[in-house]
């Protein structure tokens, strides 16, 4: 098969791939809108957790969870969510919301949109078990 051909066959094949996932609602971006959906994103991260209570972000892509096994942080990834426990980490306050540097190479820093009163909350939950 000629080079110029296969290059064809091969990119139109990637792109319809892409439009047809797109078409079918598969690039969604995830939002964590309700406590229903941070507790089955947790869990799917976390099986062995027990969830006590969620607090969301201002613009639903992060959420605080509290666990028996301490404070966690839940953000969304794309069409995907990511977890992690707070275990050891560094809260800065900005003008709009938190940056929380969780210590770990394999986890980024994450900046959380938060109003006022609920930074306070966030803060505490977070360093309270550090």
């Amino acid at each position: 098969m000629p080079l110029p051909l296969l290059l064809t066959l091969v990119i139109g094949g990637i792109t319809m791939v892409v439009i047809l996932l797109h078409l079918l609602g598969y690039s969604k971006r995830l939002h964590l809108e309700s406590e229903a959906i941070i507790r089955r994103e947790w869990a799917r991260h976390f099986p062995e957790d027990q969830v006590n209570a969620a607090h969301l972000s201002a613009d639903t892509l992060s959420a605080l969870v509290e666990t028996d096994h301490g404070p966690g942080l839940l953000w969304v990834m794309g069409a995907d969510s990511t977890a992690h426990r707070a275990e050891d980490v560094t809260v800065t306050e900005r003008d709009d919301g938190l940056t929380i540097d969780l210590h770990d190479f394999a986890a980024p820093g994450l900046t959380v949109r938060l109003p006022a009163d609920a930074r306070a909350l966030w803060r505490q939950k977070l360093t309270e078990h550090a």
